[in-house]
């Protein structure tokens, strides 16, 4: 898809970017600084944000954007359209565990990657994980 301007985004997006923006903030990440927050688009244009959370062994830190999936099914919510990352670094993809989740709950999914309000890339879950795994395809 590719790059976008913040001006160009619908307000539910514009929305979605800042809320992502917005939660890197609250990160816990005291080893690595590496700050991420996320943000989820659900169909009613409902927003549910996650940060990354580091705890010292690593096997059971969580990404923003896990985080923020698995706080909007908690509510018992089940369907979201876009999610937008805004990490430390820039140009802070998903992780491959991250691809997997949003692939599997919303195959249709288009994914921010936020450098910056003047930058942000705009990409599918199907392009960021080819030939992903659905159990109902099987």
């Amino acid at each position: 898809m590719g790059r976008v301007l913040f001006h160009s985004l619908g307000e539910q997006e514009q929305n979605l970017i800042v809320k992502a923006m917005e939660a890197r903030e609250r990160a816990y990440a005291p080893i690595s600084k590496f700050q991420v927050g996320a943000a989820i688009l659900s169909d009613e244009n409902e927003v549910f944000t996650g940060v990354n959370v580091e705890i010292s062994s690593f096997s059971p830190t969580i990404c923003a954007e896990r985080n923020a999936i698995f706080s909007f099914y908690a509510t018992g919510a089940r369907n979201f359209r876009a999610i937008a990352i805004y990490g430390t670094a820039e140009g802070t993809y998903p992780c491959g565990v991250c691809r997997q989740v949003i692939y599997e709950l919303s195959p249709n999914c288009k994914v921010f990657i936020i450098y910056s309000k003047d930058h942000i890339e705009v990409e599918s879950i199907a392009d960021l994980l080819p030939h992903g795994f659905r159990w109902e395809e099987v």
